[in-house]
């Protein structure tokens, strides 16, 4: 019965998914699509604008655009969101491995249904956009690292395409994983470079200036969960801000890079990319809300602790699925801005319950240690710390 339901259930979604997909022209990837084609003009990829929105990726993330470019775009997007769901799969079958749990094609089939319901992972299909597939390139990064394999490619790639996933880079260099990280920075660097081949003039603008202006893609709208965007809003859009806030991503940053790196020490991980996922988010500048993938990790991580947390789990679960913060002003009039005391806390609800995650993280990496015989790749027992 219960698997039957699930099928069903996740079968509904792909259909749902694909008619959708035909019918409705998803924003975002049809400026990828402008992109892979402008990128050949080189400058003219960040001095014109498609459909009245800046491409704001890197010259090689327009690389990776050009071949999906030539296609239809109908089918281009089919495509797209395909790979899209194939690579969310993945991800969430990498999740359930470092949780420890079996991956059977009914447990994948119902974490990947529950995603699908999440905010974050809708909204990334509605734009066709490309966090999904980041989202599995690092998670596959992460497993192959976690397991003492090479590594440190996909995540090279990613960050070359989208500069935020540019911290599970650090991630791997505090965590010990040398050579991991100096794989995926060199991979970074030749990506660039081969960006700067193809459109020198473009990759000037990007990696001199364009990279960290936040000027084109409206830092205060209430989809930007990130803590610069909730304090363009508490404080009326203040350009002052700019002074002063560097100092918040520097001291959430370091936090909670030592935090994943101590969980990763101890083996732990899930943990341990679940705290970098979050770390990068509430660290960038602009955290849109489907941006807030990893999200699942950390859902994974609170299912396996105590009574309270998966009270907790369930409570973001339900958080991340409604995404209230929709429900609240946010065209820019005078109830967006400031502070209005419980509609504040909602419209800010994602990065509550991730600076929330990375507070329960941290208590997690500060707990005492226990060893556990545990069997490694080579089938010999070793002993592994992990939190307890």
């Amino acid at each position: 019965m219960i698997k039957r339901a699930v099928y069903t259930a996740l079968a509904i979604e792909i259909v749902a998914l694909v008619v959708f997909t035909v019918l409705w022209e998803s924003l975002d990837f049809s400026v990828y699509m402008w992109g892979g084609q402008a990128v050949a003009t080189d400058a003219r990829l960040y001095t014109e604008q498609a459909l009245a929105h800046w491409f704001t990726y890197s010259p090689f993330a327009a690389l990776v655009f050009a071949p999906w470019s030539v296609l239809p775009l109908t089918l281009g997007r089919l495509l797209w969101q395909l790979l899209s769901v194939a690579a969310f799969a993945g991800g969430c079958a990498v999740v359930m491995r470092l949780a420890g749990r079996p991956v059977t094609r009914l447990s994948l089939a119902m974490a990947v249904a529950a995603g699908l319901l999440l905010e974050p992972v809708y909204h990334t299909l509605f734009q066709a956009q490309i966090n999904l597939l980041l989202f599995g390139m690092i998670l596959l990064d992460v497993w192959l690292v976690s397991r003492g394999r090479f590594g440190g490619v996909w995540i090279g790639v990613a960050a070359a395409i989208k500069l935020t996933p540019a911290i599970f880079i650090v991630f791997l260099l505090v965590a010990g994983r040398t050579r991991a990280a100096a794989t995926a920075v060199v991979t970074f660097v030749s990506c660039g470079l081969l960006g700067l081949l193809v459109a020198p003039e473009a990759s000037r603008m990007y990696w001199l200036s364009l990279f960290f202006d936040t000027s084109r893609v409206g830092a205060p709208y209430i989809s930007n969960q990130s803590p610069y965007g909730m304090l363009r809003r508490l404080f009326t859009n203040d350009p002052a801000i700019d002074a002063w806030y560097p100092v918040i991503p520097a001291v959430i940053g370091l936090a909670g890079l030592v935090i994943a790196a101590r969980l990763a020490r101890r083996g732990d991980w899930l943990a341990a990319v679940a705290a970098t996922g979050v770390t990068g988010l509430l660290v960038s500048p602009i955290s849109w809300a489907h941006h807030w993938i990893w999200v699942v990790p950390a859902l994974a991580v609170l299912l396996r602790g105590g009574r309270a947390a998966r009270i907790a789990a369930a409570v973001a679960y339900a958080v991340f699925v409604l995404a209230p913060m929709w429900w609240t002003p946010r065209f820019g009039g005078p109830g967006q801005y400031g502070w209005h005391g419980w509609v504040t806390a909602v419209a800010n609800c994602f990065l509550l319950c991730g600076l929330g995650f990375l507070a329960y993280a941290g208590r997690l990496a500060a707990l005492p240690a226990v060893a556990e015989p545990v069997v490694d790749v080579a089938g010999t027992e070793r002993e592994r710390a992990i939190a307890i």
